[in-house]
C-alpha cells in the first residue's frame, strides 16, 4: 500500500510540474504581449494561413507553405522576446523583423535565422546558423536546446543596432550601418519600423510567451 500511495504521489508531483512547465508565462515588466495564447488575433498569414494556429498556448506552425506570420503593428525600436521549440529533427525559421507587409523580410526587412543546426541535412552557410542575421552578420555558435525542449529569444533593435540572445547568449551584436554594401541586395537593412513575425519554412515548430517592449 505504501508503494502504491508513494508511486501516486510522485505522479502528481510530476503531473504539476509539467502542468506548471506549459503554463504561460506573465509578461517581464514593461513588456506586451503580441500573442493572446489562444487565438491569432492581431497576426495576419502571407502564405497558407492553415499553416498557422493558435494551440496549447503556443503559436504553431504546422509546416511549410505558411509565408510568414507577420504582427499587425509595426515597430521600430523595441526588445522582443518569444520562446521557440522544434517538433522533430531538421527544422528551419526566422523571426522577421521591421519588415513591410509584401516581399521577402530576409531582404525587404530582417530575417533572424533560427534552425536546428546540429540536425540540418545539408551544409550550412556561416550566416545561416541559428542567430544570424539572414545574408549579413553570421552569429556566434549556438547552445541549442534538444529537440522538443524550449530554447528562449531576445533581439533588441535600438536605431541601428540589433543584438540577438539565444538561451541566455549572445550571439549577434551588430551595427546595420557596417553594412553599406548589403542594402542593395538588403535594403530592408535601412528600414527604421515595420513588422515583426515568424517564418514557416519545413517542420513543425511553435512559438510561446511572445512580449514586446517598444524602447525610445
Amino acid at each position: 500500500m505504501r508503494t502504491v500511495l508513494k508511486v501516486c504521489v510522485v505522479a502528481a508531483a510530476l503531473a504539476v510540474t509539467a502542468g506548471a512547465d506549459d503554463k504561460a508565462a506573465k509578461p517581464p515588466e514593461g513588456f506586451t504581449p503580441l500573442f493572446d495564447g489562444k487565438t491569432l488575433d492581431g497576426w495576419k498569414a502571407t502564405g497558407k494561413a492553415d499553416q498557422w494556429a493558435a494551440e496549447g498556448g503556443s503559436i504553431v506552425c504546422k509546416g511549410g507553405g505558411g509565408g510568414y506570420l507577420l504582427t499587425d503593428k509595426e515597430y521600430g525600436d523595441f526588445e522582443f522576446r518569444c520562446e521557440y521549440k522544434w517538433g522533430k529533427a531538421g527544422g528551419n525559421s526566422g523571426v522577421a523583423l521591421r519588415t513591410p507587409p509584401k516581399g521577402d523580410p530576409a531582404y525587404v526587412g530582417m530575417e533572424i535565422q533560427l534552425i536546428d543546426d546540429e540536425g540540418w541535412p545539408g551544409k550550412l552557410a556561416d550566416y545561416q546558423h541559428t542567430g544570424s542575421i539572414y545574408d549579413v552578420q553570421p552569429a556566434k555558435e549556438a547552445a541549442n536546446k534538444k529537440i522538443g525542449e524550449w530554447n528562449t529569444v531576445r533581439i533588441v533593435c535600438q536605431g541601428r543596432k540589433v543584438t540577438i540572445t539565444q538561451n541566455d547568449k549572445e550571439l549577434v551584436s551588430a551595427n546595420l550601418d557596417d553594412y553599406e554594401k548589403k542594402f542593395d541586395k538588403h535594403p530592408g537593412l535601412k528600414r527604421e519600423k515595420g513588422h515583426i513575425g515568424f517564418q514557416s519554412y519545413n517542420v513543425h515548430v511553435e512559438f510561446r510567451n511572445v512580449y514586446v517592449k517598444e524602447l525610445k
